[in-house]
């Protein structure tokens, strides 16, 4: 597997992501969503492969959530965005 969607294209000092799960609106922030399709197998592998990868906890993503193709599901990851 590549990991060279992970490259660090910006450095800053100030975080660009948060993880906090406060419905609070400002206008600097904006939710983003990470789905991952497929079987139950392919989505978890996924999900952990990510996690070892450093880009999200486990616990972060949602519980898995039956799709509108039979026998495939999908997990929602959502992330509040710097945006300024």
């Amino acid at each position: 597997m590549t990991t060279s969607f992970l490259a660090d294209i910006c450095q800053t000092t100030a975080p660009l992501v948060s993880t906090n799960d406060s419905t609070e609106t400002t206008p600097d922030r904006e939710s983003v969503k990470v789905v991952i399709y497929g079987s139950k197998r392919g989505v978890n592998n996924t999900i952990l492969t990510l996690y070892k990868l450093g880009f999200a906890q486990v616990n972060e993503w949602s519980p898995l959530l039956p799709s509108s193709n039979p026998g495939e599901v999908m997990s929602i990851l959502t992330r509040h965005i710097v945006t300024n």
